[in-house]
């Protein structure tokens, strides 16, 4: 701007005074939901019930689900960890071989850690809601839903079932599948989905042609959980787990210990920070335990903003 222009266009206090006040600005807090993802709502007394078809694999897909891991915790330097596992799409993890040397160590206190700093599993597939009492305006939509191991478990209940008396079911299939019947209650004050059944096989739509092409047309894209573009890479990993625990990076190790597939004791509120062995890195602080069908990835993101 040259001078005379200054000159000509000054701008005036009120000028200034409105676009300070439109800087300070109370800001929306920033959302850190998928709308695409469906998640059940459950009561004070932490009930919840739904009903949901899940749906065939889309175009270019080799499975209707998919299934992936992350981690989330929070480290000594009061810093969170939030990150996807290299491990889902078959890469070395440095949290994981990290977990690996702590359960290795022979110390309770490193096998405790490890054991909060794990990796959780995820599986993710395409449902059509077909009740939801709690939100009456999904009903008839197709979401993606992240659920955990115990609710796949009764998806391959039903695909392989243990008694001669029970036909298989491929509750994946339009024509020849079954309704999920969710039934969420609080027991001991975390979610159990024990009761939680599939009902007899009978024909999405009633069978009509048209409106499952119209709900086929509507799927998501699942391999965008498994796209190595969507992680980051080994070194960028390990640069982060080093400021959360604020040490040197971690380094590699030729061996990994199926630490991950330990089944962790039953999950508890909050756990104070163990002590850490002389020779192994400081511990990390324990949060909160999340539910399995949580989104981890949403959960420990939105823990760490309102710190």
């Amino acid at each position: 701007m040259s001078f005379a222009n200054l000159k000509r266009n000054r701008n005036s206090i009120s000028n200034l005074v409105s676009a300070a006040n439109v800087d300070n600005a109370p800001k929306d807090k920033k959302s850190y939901a998928d709308e695409r993802q469906w998640k059940p709502t459950v009561d004070k007394a932490g009930n919840g019930y739904a009903v949901l078809r899940f749906l065939p694999a889309a175009e270019g897909n080799e499975l209707p689900w998919v299934r992936y891991w992350d981690h989330g915790f929070k480290g000594p330097t009061g810093q969170w960890y939030i990150e996807k596992s290299l491990t889902s799409i078959g890469q070395q993890d440095p949290l994981g071989e990290f977990n690996s040397r702590l359960w290795n160590s022979g110390n309770d206190a490193d096998k405790e850690t490890a054991r909060i700093q794990k990796r959780r599993l995820h599986y993710v597939a395409n449902v059509l809601v077909e009740s939801d009492p709690a939100n009456p305006s999904n009903e008839g939509k197709v979401f993606l839903y992240t659920f955990g191991k115990k609710i796949f478990d009764k998806v391959m209940d039903v695909m392989q079932p243990q008694f001669a008396d029970e036909e298989p079911i491929n509750p994946f299939d339009f024509w020849e599948g079954a309704s999920f019947k969710l039934k969420i209650r609080n027991v001991e004050g975390y979610r159990n989905y024990d009761k939680s059944e599939f009902a007899s096989p009978s024909p999405l739509m009633s069978g009509d042609d048209s409106e499952l092409e119209q709900v086929y047309e509507g799927l998501y894209d699942l391999n965008e959980f498994t796209d190595p573009a969507n992680y980051k890479t080994y070194d960028e990993l390990s640069t982060r787990l080093a400021m959360v625990l604020g040490e040197a990076p971690v380094q590699t190790t030729s061996q990994q210990v199926a630490l991950e597939e330990v089944s962790a004791p039953a999950p508890m509120r909050s756990v104070a920070a163990p002590e850490p062995a002389p020779s192994v890195a400081p511990a990390a602080m324990a949060t909160s335990a999340v539910d399995d069908e949580e989104d981890t990835m949403s959960f420990f993101s939105r823990l760490a903003a309102e710190d």
